[in-house]
């Protein structure tokens, strides 16, 4: 579609204004390109044109040389400002979904950890509440529900005391929120998790590895019924051990050695150091590898703060969440933005690459890639602009901004 045939798709009496956002560097997903405009009408992507070929009357956006970036997707983010999902209540998304949009995440699944019961249930009730909500902030896509079916010896930071197995019954009170339930992760060892994962594909709920003492065997079983999806590699994973003489892989050399799994890291510069973000990457290759927060309600909090989620009580401490006792870490105080600058000037990663982790890739995971996630024609013009050293600048959804810096033009 030339610029001049997109700019009268649409046309009609009601319709909204063409408008051309020029003057930056547009992040796709294989490069960044110069000399290019993105043309947006109302809460869609148009198209994009040659910088020259913008028609006559486009209201024009002027970048002044930033990056116009896909918004971002965080498939694995439980809270932020001291406030978390598991809290269940307005208040708490309201806190959280605004933090997240001023780093430029656009949407995000709203994720549970190990807790009682009625807890997680509350949380997917307000999820289930949140979806479609046009208040200010990131939107609401779905829910992650992170346990309770875990390994005690790969828990972390979860919940050991409402650890549970998934044949114990309790599946069937959460697939209640079968709508509103994207991924729900698990250890594939445990009792119950072949059946679990056939019910969950079943439902088109994404089925996930993780907080596993899982076998190479363990997880082909589970991959064999449909899981598709390895959450925060190296974090809660089992790996290569000895039985006698033979070594048998774990959760971990499973999903960096399988050909159609996806997964996650925490590129927070804390949980794994650059050398495993690039294993990460070239073992899954750009097209397979999410980058999620895994932030807790401690994000956004400065070193020495108390935090909680659920029942359970943490720090911050040398910026990142842990375990008061140190023991484990325990979810990450960093958002995308940052972890985007982590994996671009630490690990190395060229910029549409890091890009696409946090945005094309998590969209296809939980099936929105047909409308979010890149910067192309059709899809929602869900944006974020972000300055040359990678901070964010403004963040728009469907068209709409939400969130710009103080001095910028929104």
């Amino acid at each position: 579609m030339s610029a001049a045939d997109a700019a009268m798709d649409g046309q009609g009496a009601e319709a909204a204004p063409l408008v051309a956002w020029t003057g930056g560097r547009l992040v796709l997903p294989h490069a960044v390109v110069d000399g290019k405009a993105l043309l947006t009408r109302g809460g869609k992507i148009v198209a994009v044109a040659a910088a020259g070929e913008v028609p006559d009357g486009a209201r024009r956006e002027d970048l002044g040389g930033a990056y116009l970036l896909p918004g971002l997707i965080d498939i694995h983010a439980h809270g932020a400002l001291g406030r978390s999902f598991l809290d269940g209540d307005d208040a708490a998304f309201a806190t959280i979904l605004a933090e997240q949009a001023r780093r430029g995440v656009t949407g995000l699944l709203a994720t549970t950890s190990t807790a009682p019961m009625p807890d997680i249930l509350r949380a997917l009730e307000t999820t289930r509440a949140w979806l479609g909500r046009e208040d200010a902030g990131c939107r609401v896509l779905g829910a992650h529900v992170e346990g309770p079916y875990f390994a005690a010896a790969q828990a972390g930071a979860q919940d050991p005391a409402n650890l549970r197995t998934p044949d114990d019954g309790s599946a069937e009170e959460l697939l209640a929120y079968a709508d509103v339930i994207r991924i729900l992760s698990f250890a594939p060892e445990l009792p119950g998790a072949v059946a679990l994962t056939e019910r969950l594909v079943g439902l088109g709920i994404v089925a996930a590895g993780g907080h596993s003492e899982a076998s190479d065997e363990d997880v082909r079983r589970c991959e064999a019924r449909g899981l598709s999806h390895a959450i925060h590699l190296w974090s809660g994973q089992s790996t290569t051990y000895r039985r006698g003489p033979y070594r048998v892989p774990g959760i971990l050399e499973a999903s960096l050695a399988s050909d159609t799994l996806t997964g996650e890291v925490i590129a927070d510069g804390k949980h794994l150091p650059p050398t495993l973000l690039r294993l990460a990457r070239r073992a899954l290759g750009p097209d397979r590898l999410c980058v999620v927060s895994d932030a807790t309600s401690g994000a956004g909090l400065p070193d020495g703060s108390e935090f909680t989620m659920g029942e359970m009580r943490y720090v911050v401490r040398d910026g990142v969440g842990m375990m008061p006792d140190g023991s484990a870490f325990a979810g990450s105080s960093t958002l995308l933005d940052g972890m985007l600058r982590v994996l671009t000037r630490d690990a190395g990663f060229p910029l549409h690459e890091a890009v696409r982790m946090a945005s094309l890739n998590p969209a296809s995971v939980i099936g929105l890639a047909g409308s979010k996630g890149s910067l192309a024609a059709g899809k929602d013009a869900d944006l974020a602009v972000y300055s040359p050293e990678l901070e964010p600048l403004r963040t728009v959804i469907a068209g709409r901004t939400v969130w710009a810096r103080a001095g910028v033009a929104g």
